[in-house]
């Protein structure tokens, strides 16, 4: 049997792929020679110093790992560490949530949220009933990741407003009339907290709203929640919004992120749930999806990586740590809250043009400043400030060193960058 030239594989054929922009950011910023320079890119905590903070109850609960006798490096469950599983779900559901008393959550543990996105991607690609195939309705903008991985799984995507430029706050019309147009069971990605990249996020009245359509319409929720505790400080606040869908009997997913919460950056750990709708067949129903979840875990990684997890469940299954985590996520989300309002104080101080409240009407680690394309490259050419070309910054880069710089800087490129 022959074979045509032009169907043979080889490598040279490959072209590369476009640097990802963050990345790109990254590479920029440590090549800049500048003692000046400022790196709002960055989506990791950052002490007052601009350094890495690990949690003081993070460095507790290492301790008590690296000394305990029964330590091993085994593989563990393909669903990971039951102590974790169990104790992420009592944290996003909360510990008296029905639907963990009724068995109707299965969790697995995962490569950090990451992970979790996509093994709930790759999930609903496999048995989302919609035929061809459900479109994924994505917040207009979103982590830009989320595209990738739906898209790789070959889910289509489409975008509803979400970020109003005129208000700098949530487009909640826009989004509601788009999701009551899309076609019925569309699967819609949410982010339960400290919209990424906005810092925009819809008060407690304009999520019954949101799940009343989803609701009315049959959609699929997929929450995505990468900052619980992180953003507002209140572990029960920031997972109002899932609680509230899972209490209207929706069936819903969560992809839930244990990074930037604890720190745990380069542990990679996170957890996947599926919650099912109350009802007869629900226990039935989440062992049918726990069995296919498997199947799908054990042929991507097969078994999740362990040290992460097991430093996390020790903070969430002992009460003393637990309030020390507790105090911790107070400190980050305390030092990102006032950098919010010192950097609105300097700009109103200065008589900077426009208008600067939604710095500290956004919440957690990032902020939408409005700051057009030019602006921000000129921000980066002139004063050596790197941020996203969108005008996204990460508040976590602001500190009380770089501070009247940065205000210094944006007054400067508002009053003499053109806006276009």
């Amino acid at each position: 049997m022959g074979s045509s030239g032009n169907s043979v594989f080889t490598a040279s054929a490959i072209a590369p792929a476009p640097e990802d922009p963050l990345f790109g950011l990254m590479r920029a910023y440590n090549q800049d020679p500048s003692d000046k320079k400022v790196d709002l890119g960055i989506g990791a905590y950052r002490d007052d110093n601009a350094k890495p903070w690990i949690l003081p109850v993070v460095k507790k609960a290492d301790e008590i790992l690296r000394n305990d006798p029964n330590l091993n490096h085994e593989y563990l469950p393909i669903a990971g560490f039951p102590s974790f599983t169990s104790a992420a779900q009592k944290l996003i559901l909360g510990a008296d949530s029905p639907a963990i008393r009724e068995n109707r959550v299965t969790t697995f543990q995962t490569i950090s949220g990451t992970g979790a996105v996509h093994l709930g991607a790759v999930f609903l690609a496999k048995f989302h009933p919609r035929q061809p195939r459900p479109t994924v309705y994505l917040s207009d903008p979103t982590w830009a990741n989320h595209k990738q991985i739906f898209t790789h799984v070959g889910l289509p995507i489409a975008t509803y407003p979400y970020f109003s430029a005129q208000t700098k706050g949530l487009d909640l019309d826009g989004m509601l009339n788009t999701l009551r147009s899309a076609p019925e069971g569309s699967i819609v990605l949410l982010h339960a907290c400290a919209h990424n990249p906005t810092g925009v996020d819809p008060t407690q009245e304009q999520w019954k709203q949101i799940a009343e359509v989803i609701k009315s319409r049959h959609h699929f929720p997929f929450f995505d929640c990468a900052y619980q505790g992180f953003a507002s400080g209140d572990l029960e606040r920031d997972a109002w919004a899932i609680r509230y869908f899972v209490s209207l009997g929706l069936e819903t997913c969560i992809a839930q992120s244990f990074a930037k919460n604890f720190g745990l950056y380069g542990q990679r750990a996170g957890a996947f749930h599926f919650v099912t709708a109350p009802g007869p067949d629900a226990v039935e129903a989440v062992k049918n999806i726990a069995s296919q979840l498997a199947i799908l875990q054990r042929s991507e990684i097969s078994n999740p990586p362990a040290y992460g997890a097991r430093i996390a469940s020790i903070i969430l299954n002992d009460p003393k740590l637990f309030a020390e985590w507790q105090e911790d996520l107070r400190t980050m989300s305390g030092r990102i809250i006032k950098m919010r309002e010192g950097l609105r104080a300097r700009l109103e101080a200065k008589g900077t043009p426009g208008t600067w409240d939604h710095i500290t009407n956004q919440i957690g680690m990032f902020s939408f400043t409005g700051l057009t394309e030019k602006q921000v490259m000129t921000l980066r050419e002139k004063w050596h400030v790197y941020m996203t070309k969108n005008g996204r910054i990460s508040m976590a880069g602001l500190n009380s060193h770089n501070l009247d710089y940065f205000a210094d800087a944006v007054d400067d490129v508002v009053r003499t960058t053109a806006h276009l």
